[in-house]
């Protein structure tokens, strides 16, 4: 099993304080699990990317806080900017080596299909990650999905078909399709969508004359009383809405 560490120290701050921390180049962070008191950490971003980068969320990091022993840790999706994609927070759950856990994998596509080559077709994939269950020592980065064998329009790749390291179980239907071809479109369809809208303005102008010439009418409704009952808030919001 690859040794990723990533160092980390505990966080005094908390609040709007911590957009003083993320300009100088750390990221609020927390440690949970298994037997652990939820402990506030700071990470510097530059390591924590480059750490990222090659563990994802599949892979086991050791997590140094100070100088105490690392911890076993899986880094959970972080928080990021929506428009910078900075990382603004981050979750690190510990987990123990003797228990089974339940997570998701990225699934890596490799390969350039025939169909797509030679038959112009486009390649459809349903899934970019699957969740399986296993010890924490089997885990992978990734798992690679080869797409090279996909010839024909009918050719898929379902999820019976990856190649799962030993230990670890794939929670997915096995029929559940990864990877598909979709053809290219038709003369005819390519042909409709180009096609101009064409408005029959004549008719248009017929309806819209009709209209005009068509007196009007004063229509009076009487208002009912109603059969429903009266409807009764299910709660303060609810009635403030009324």
């Amino acid at each position: 099993m690859e040794n990723i560490v990533l160092n980390a120290q505990p966080r005094e701050v908390f609040g709007k304080k911590v957009k003083a921390l993320r300009k100088k180049g750390q990221i609020p962070a927390i440690l949970y699990g298994h037997k652990v008191k939820p402990l506030p950490l700071l990470v510097n971003k530059t390591e924590f990317e480059k750490v990222f980068k090659e563990a994802g969320v599949s892979s086991l990091v050791n997590l140094k806080v100070n100088h105490e022993s690392p911890q076993k840790v899986l880094i959970r999706e972080p928080q990021r900017d929506p428009i910078s994609l900075e990382p603004l927070h981050i979750d690190f759950y510990k987990i123990k080596m003797t228990e089974k856990i339940k997570t998701e994998i990225p699934l890596k596509f490799v390969g350039e299909p025939p169909a797509v080559k030679e038959l112009d077709g486009t390649l459809i994939t349903n899934r970019d990650v699957i969740e399986v269950e296993c010890l924490p020592e089997a885990l992978v980065h990734e798992i690679e999905v080869d797409v090279s064998g996909l010839k024909t329009f009918d050719d898929v790749i379902k999820v019976s078909d990856l190649n799962v390291p030993e230990g670890i179980e794939v929670l997915n239907e096995p029929e559940e399709i990864i990877a598909s071809i979709m053809p290219p479109r038709s003369e005819e369809e390519l042909a409709e969508l180009e096609a101009p809208v064409e408005e029959k303005v004549e008719e248009v102008e017929e309806v819209e004359k009709r209209e005009e010439e068509a007196p009007e009418e004063e229509i009076i409704e009487e208002k009912k009383p109603s059969e429903e009952p009266e409807k009764i808030p299910e709660s303060i919001e609810e009635q403030s809405k009324g």
